[in-house]
């Protein structure tokens, strides 16, 4: 058995940047920083920013490239995958972050949003009745009551 998981909680370091397959299919790319903070030798506190490439398909790319920008918190969830090409005459890599699952990050009002690409979508009866029909598609509501101070972050 072999395990391929990356899960990663960091903020946006620039816009995500969303284009089209040629089928059609939406493909945002962006990138994530990440910090770890230590206790040096000598005491001093030392810090260190790791920068994560992730790329997400379909809906989640749709609503990572609507709702978030610059600065943005948000946790993937996915697999590594290696890419390469050839630019002048050298070939190059990119390891990335291919996105099955996320989630916004905490707001300035404390809300979050999650996705899950193999949850089924919410049953319209649920929605408001003044939501359109295509924001259907992107409400997602629990099954049970979430206690925010349960939320480990």
């Amino acid at each position: 058995m072999y395990i391929n998981k990356a899960t990663i909680l960091g903020n946006l370091t620039r816009d995500p940047e969303m284009r089209a397959l040629p089928n059609g299919t939406k493909v945002t790319s962006f990138s994530l920083a990440t910090n770890r903070t230590w206790k040096g030798a000598d005491g001093t506190r030392q810090e260190a920013t790791e920068y994560h490439n992730a790329v997400a398909f379909a809906k989640p790319a749709e609503l990572i490239a609507q709702y978030c920008k610059k600065g943005s918190s948000l946790y993937i969830e996915g697999r590594l995958q290696t890419r390469s090409w050839e630019q002048e005459g050298q070939k190059k890599y990119r390891t990335e972050i291919v996105v099955e699952n996320f989630q916004f990050g905490p707001k300035p009002t404390g809300g979050t949003s999650t996705y899950n690409a193999d949850q089924s979508a919410s049953s319209k009866k649920d929605a408001p009745k003044n939501a359109k029909e295509d924001d259907l598609e992107s409400i997602e509501y629990p099954q049970e009551n979430v206690n925010v101070d349960d939320i480990p972050f």
